[in-house]
């Protein structure tokens, strides 16, 4: 071998789109050194989320080509940059929708990191997880059980926190009466996660062949949203203190508000333009709500995962290779892929 050869940096491969809309293309780049404040990942797993489809589509603001996604992101700190404390190379971590933010708006100096008026999404604010390595900066990984695999914890950084922090944070104590609806990429783990803690589990879902899943996932009672009338059966079963809207539906999440029961709440985690129909008469008199919940910061990533470890939510996952990133694209945009699609770079 040639000192000129043995000289040559090192690189690692991402997958990245050159326009709105185009395909994927595997490209080959140096591998960048971490700027203070910033660690370097390994990207062991990134989970393929519909929200990419939003940046992929150029759908959010500010999106910039040639651009490369993932926001569920689990591998290895590799790196790490001056002024960089509290992270050594070798642990496991994961990056999930929280990938940074400013610390010095509004809602940074209040504490409320996850509305961080210049909140750092990967593959937004900077290249994500589609990739066999991503630099982010130090505030954005969450430490990883070694219970985990990397390709359990990587949908924990969106579907799972989302779920698990929409619910801990709800006004939902156990023993009451929890409906997660839609039970897909986040409303299996809705549903995991209701059950583990102490709710009367309700999975409501399209079809009377997901019962037994539903149950599998350690729901209590299963509607099937085809057969009609949602919410006189939630209603027939004491009525929804939380209604967890994981699908992306608006007329399935009004067909449940009146399923709530007085105090109740309509939580919104599915992501849809259409209008929610709500009449103020289904609000005032029983003092039902709607709330929109947001992801987590990188420690509610960290208590989801350690949550996680200790009582056996896990996602469902189908995997595909780097290599294979239209494909794995593809079949999380057609639904076929059940219930999160996730890229493994073989690192």
């Amino acid at each position: 071998m040639s000192a000129r050869a043995s000289a040559e940096p090192p690189t690692f491969r991402s997958a990245q789109v050159a326009e709105a809309g185009g395909p994927f293309r595997l490209v080959e780049r140096e591998l960048p050194e971490p700027r203070r404040g910033q660690v370097r990942v390994t990207v062991e797993a990134c989970g393929v989320c519909r929200s990419d489809a939003a940046f992929v589509d150029a759908a959010f603001p500010d999106v910039r080509f040639p651009l490369v996604p993932g926001h569920e992101i689990a591998g290895r700190v590799d790196a790490v940059g001056d002024g960089v404390e509290g992270w050594e190379v070798g642990e496991r971590v994961a990056v999930g929708w929280f990938g940074g933010n400013c610390g010095t708006c509004l809602a940074c100096r209040e504490g409320d990191l996850i509305h961080c008026a210049h909140l750092q999404v990967p593959g937004w604010a900077y290249p994500g997880g589609y990739a066999e390595s991503v630099v982010v900066p130090a505030s954005a990984p969450a430490r990883i059980p070694d219970e985990l695999t990397a390709v359990e914890a990587a949908p924990m950084g969106c579907a799972g926190v989302s779920t698990f922090n929409a619910l801990r944070r709800s006004a939902a104590r156990p023993g009451d009466l929890v409906a997660v609806l839609g039970l897909g990429g986040l409303g299996h783990l809705g549903v995991q996660f209701a059950s583990r803690l102490g709710f009367e589990t309700v999975a409501v879902a399209r079809g009377a062949g997901k019962a037994d899943a539903a149950r599998t996932f350690g729901a209590h009672h299963y509607i099937d949203a085809d057969a009609g009338d949602v919410a006189g059966r939630l209603r027939a079963l004491g009525g929804a203190k939380v209604v967890l809207a994981t699908a992306a539906s608006s007329d399935a999440m009004s067909a449940a508000v009146d399923g709530l029961r007085p105090n109740g709440t309509l939580v919104v985690l599915g992501a849809t333009p259409e209008p929610i129909r709500v009449s103020p008469f289904q609000l005032i008199a029983t003092s039902r709500s709607v709330h929109g919940h947001p992801s987590g910061t990188a420690r509610d990533v960290e208590e989801t995962l350690r949550f996680a470890a200790l009582t056996g939510v896990r996602p469902m996952t189908e995997t595909r290779p780097l290599d294979e990133v239209g494909l794995a694209y593809d079949r999380m945009l057609s639904g076929d892929a059940r219930y999160r699609m996730v890229l493994t770079t073989g690192r």
